[in-house]
This record gives C-alpha cells, sequence and structure tokens, in this order.
C-alpha cells in the first residue's frame, strides 16, 4: 500500500475481544487505515509503526486472574494517545494504579450512559446527556487513577468512562464500536482526529490509485497468474491487475463440479462481459467428485477439495509460458484468522481455503492486493473501479463450494438436487426484491429422508433447508425474518418442482452459536 495513504493509521491492540474487528472497520469507516496487532506486541514494534493513535480492545478474561493478557507497559508510559475499550479501560485503570472489582451486577445489553463533560464526547451535541450504549462485562473500575477523571457513569457502572487530557489517555467501559451503541461512530472520530490529529485520506478513490501503483511497482512487465472463482474477491483482484499490468494477467477458472446452477458458464460470461479478461477455463468435474467419493467428514472433504485444486491449478499452470508472479484474493480478516491472533487460543472452526497453499506448490511470490482490505470495502473498491452490481453484490460463495451445503458424501444427483432447490431460493429473493437485503442466502440439501403427500401420493423423499443471514461483518450474524409467505412460496415451488424433495425447512439459527455456512 502506497505509504501515503497509510502513514496515519491507528493500532488495535487485540485482547480477544469477539469486537475487535469492528472497531478497524469503525476506524476506517472514519477514513483512517487501522490495523490489528496481537496484545503482546511490543512498544518496539508500534513505534516502528508510527501509528498515530492506539486502542486497546475488550477480552473475554479479568484483569484480577492469573490469566490477564500483559501488554508492554512502555505503551501507556509513552505519550502516544490510548482509548481502552472495556477490558483495555481495565488494564489502563491498574496500569496507573486504579482499582478494578468484580461487580456484583454484571452489564451485558443496553445500558444508559450519562456523560459528563469531557474532551472525548465533544463530537456530541452539548444537549446530549444521556446515550444509550452496549455494555458486555463483569468487572469494572472502582477507583479512579490518579490525574483521571470521571466522564460517565451508568446504573452499575460508576465510573463507565474516564480521562487525562493531559496525557491523551481515555478509557470506555461500554463499547462505541457497536450499532447498539448510539453515537459510538461520533465518539471514536473525535477520538481518531481531534485527539489523535488524522485527517482522513482512507478513501475508495485513494486506495485505488494506490494499489495500482504499487501492483506496478511491484511488477512491473512481468506476468502475474491469478485463480478466478467469479465471486466478489477475485473479480476485484482482477480488475485491479487488468488496470495495472494489462494483457500481462494470466486468470485460470476451475470448474470443480461443486458450483451454483450454471454457475461455470454465467462466471465466464460476466467477467468476460464485466472484466474482458482472458480466461483460461478447467472443467474439472469428474476428478474432485472421483476423490470425494465415500467421504463423509466435513474438514477431510475441505481438504480433498484444497488438494484437488492445487493439483488442477498447477497443471493448467504449465500450460502457460513465463509466469512471474501468482496473485491471491485474500482479504485482511482471512489474514488476522490465519495469524495466531486472539491470544493464540482461537480455535480452528474450517480450514481456510484463501491462505497458503498455492504459494508453496508454485514457489512464486505473491501479488495480495486486497489483504489490507475488508469485505465492505473490497466492494466500495470494486464499485470505484466500474465494476457492475452484479459482480460486487454476489454473496459470499464459499471456496469448497456446494461440498459444504451438501451434508454428508458428496454425490453429482445430490447436488443436481441442491442446485435446483438453491436457483428457486435465488430466483424468489431477487422477484421480491429480497437479494440485497440479505447478507447471505442459500440451500442446504439434508441426506435424509422425510414421509410427504403430492396429490394422493405418499412421497418419502429429502429434505432442503434454506438459509438467510443478515450480518455487517459475517463474524456474528442472525437469521433474517423472512415473511412467512415468501417462505410458503419457495417451499411449494422446491417440493412441486423437484420430485426428490419432500420437505423445505428454514434454518433460524444465530452466529454463533452456529455457523453461516452448515459445514
Amino acid at each position: 500500500m502506497k505509504r501515503a495513504l497509510t502513514s496515519e493509521k491507528i493500532i488495535i491492540l487485540d485482547f480477544g475481544s469477539q469486537y475487535t474487528q469492528l472497531i478497524a472497520r469503525r476506524i476506517r469507516e472514519v477514513g483512517v487505515y487501522s490495523e490489528i496487532l496481537p496484545h503482546n506486541a511490543s512498544f518496539k514494534k508500534l513505534t516502528a509503526l508510527n501509528p498515530a493513535g492506539l486502542i486497546m480492545s475488550g477480552g473475554p478474561e479479568s484483569v484480577n486472574t492469573k490469566k490477564a493478557l500483559k501488554f508492554d507497559p512502555k505503551i501507556l508510559d509513552s505519550d502516544l494517545p490510548v482509548l481502552g475499550i472495556c477490558y483495555g479501560m481495565q488494564s489502563m485503570a491498574q496500569h496507573f494504579r486504579g482499582k478494578v472489582s468484580a461487580s456484583s451486577k454484571r452489564e451485558f445489553g443496553n445500558a444508559i450512559l450519562k456523560i459528563y463533560k469531557g474532551s472525548i464526547f465533544t463530537g456530541l451535541s452539548n444537549k446530549t446527556k444521556e446515550v444509550n450504549v452496549w455494555m458486555s462485562h463483569g468487572d469494572k473500575v472502582s477507583k479512579l487513577p490518579k490525574g483521571f477523571k470521571k466522564i460517565a457513569s451508568s446504573k452499575n457502572s460508576p465510573i463507565a468512562a474516564f480521562e487525562n487530557k493531559k496525557l491523551k489517555k481515555y478509557g470506555f467501559q461500554f463499547h462505541p464500536e457497536v450499532t447498539h451503541t448510539d453515537q459510538g461512530q461520533k465518539i471514536l472520530k473525535t477520538f481518531v482526529k481531534d485527539i489523535c490529529g488524522c485527517k482522513g485520506s482512507w478513501k475508495p478513490k485513494n486506495i485505488v490509485e494506490a494499489l495500482i501503483e504499487d501492483i506496478k511497482i511491484k511488477v512491473g512487465n512481468k506476468k502475474v497468474l491469478l485463480g478466478i472463482s467469479g465471486g466478489v474477491d477475485s473479480s476485484v483482484v482482477a480488475a485491479l491487475l487488468s488496470k495495472a499490468i494489462g494483457k500481462n494477467l494470466e486468470c485460470i477458472f476451475v470448474d470443480n463440479g461443486l458450483l451454483r446452477k450454471g454457475e461455470a458458464e454465467q462466471v465466464k460470461k460476466d467477467l468476460k462481459r464485466g472484466l474482458k479478461l482472458k480466461i483460461n477455463f478447467s472443467d474439472s468435474e469428474q476428478l474432485f467428485l472421483k476423490k470425494l467419493k465415500g467421504e463423509t467428514d466435513p474438514e477431510k472433504k475441505r481438504k480433498i477439495i484444497g488438494k484437488t485444486f492445487v493439483d488442477v491449478f498447477l497443471k493448467e499452470t504449465q500450460k502457460i509460458k513465463n509466469i512471474s508472479f501468482l496473485a491471491q484474493g485474500t482479504i485482511y480478516p482471512d489474514v488476522i484468522e490465519s495469524s495466531g491472533l486472539k491470544n493464540g487460543k482461537a480455535h480452528v472452526i474450517k480450514s481456510h481455503h484463501n491462505v497458503g497453499g498455492l504459494p508453496d506448490y508454485l514457489k512464486l511470490p505473491l501479488v495480495e492486493p486486497l489483504n489490507s482490505l475488508f469485505k465492505d470495502e473490497v466492494r466500495k473498491i470494486g464499485k470505484e473501479l466500474g465494476l457492475p452490481d452484479y459482480l460486487i453484490k454476489r454473496h459470499p460463495f464459499p471456496g469448497p463450494g456446494l461440498a459444504v451445503r451438501s451434508i454428508g458424501e458428496i454425490k453429482k444427483e445430490k447436488l443436481e438436487i441442491l442446485r435446483a432447490a438453491d436457483y428457486i431460493f435465488m430466483e424468489e429473493l431477487n422477484s421480491h426484491n429480497l437479494y440485497d437485503k440479505v447478507s447471505q442466502a442459500f440451500a442446504v440439501f439434508l441426506p435424509i429422508k422425510s414421509v410427504g403427500v403430492v396429490g394422493d401420493a405418499r412421497r418419502y423423499e429429502y429434505v432442503i433447508a434454506l438459509r438467510a443471514a443478515e450480518t455487517t461483518d459475517f463474524m456474528t450474524a442472525n437469521a433474517a425474518k423472512l415473511d412467512h409467505k415468501f417462505l410458503n412460496l419457495v417451499s411449494d415451488r422446491i417440493i412441486n418442482e423437484i420430485p426428490q424433495v419432500s420437505r423445505v425447512v428454514y434454518d433460524i439459527s444465530s452466529k454463533p452459536p452456529a455457523t453461516i455456512e452448515w459445514e
């Protein structure tokens, strides 16, 4: 990334909060680059990045236990502006010799914040005396550190916010980054712009110009190979590379037989129409189905698909001469989730299809122009590049394709049933103007049979589950509250038009505890 764009940045120290990525996104929405580091990042590493300010995130631990996550104390002893949120505030209070105590009444959810005079609240109207905020804590600051001033309170947190204006140190017990907190973005903007002095150049037009310039500098007149899927990330990467290096971009599209109905043909058509790219197409359906035969374990299925994709990709690569670089659509959440943040305690929920794998096989240097961007930023970049909505507004589609939406062993006949059901669901979402109102929607094939009655005949056939999720960051999600009349219409169509289906159910699970995808 061009240095001028990231010369002013806010660093977030991650103490394990589920909202850490959300903090980074909110800072970027102010027009300032943000980057997440683990809680134990050294002050030396931090100063090398030359941040304008720092935010200490929340976290699940208590600062009063042996499990308390430590940070380099030099950070708070420096003149760097620091905002501590929840656990971050409590860590700051302890550092400056305040007191943190366990609360007899924990605060989870909405709370009313009473605001007193504080420099970090200057972005709010003078008439604002109370704000609805989101709390999620057990411990609380019970004694102010010397030199600090209380600037807000709530029913269960007498010291819900404090500041030391001279030291440029601030703490919130509430979470300004979540949408449940009214005017939280205004408060963060005050910290970033007024206190840290950032002007804000992190905007789509500037980012596009910087990314293209970076690619030109790194690649020169050499050839770049990109595996393209037709999804948002790879399409935007293709557009950037096309702008930067033109005909020196070579794309490979692998049809693994796990795509949606007519998707391989549609992707080729869309990419040629939208991006005018030359695409090397590989029809590998039979190979993938052969490799997956007999396997039912979700994680093993993912690994088989990943390994087979690499093999096919390598074979196709040998047909193209003089490749010097490999491009990938890696985005910032991929980097974070694969980097061992969350204090090294994160469990592997699913293997990630976009980080690792190909570079080790190809021995080629990587070009990852999107690896500092979040998904919503990637969409904005795509719009700035002139990509059509049908490319940049597509719902996310997993790397292993329908293999994660067909439970149990993968068979072609089951995939065809799933494709037909999914097509009906998408068709109705679009015709009812609901597609853009949900974040991700799809059908799932369940390898169980249920009794049904069609006409006067008994039908004993498969079950299809429908999933529609609403989310802003895909870290958490709620089931979309689709109208029952709409769901009945979709169900009737699926059962009437697909003889192998006798029942349709709707998934109302939230993430967590469920995931958005089924496998």
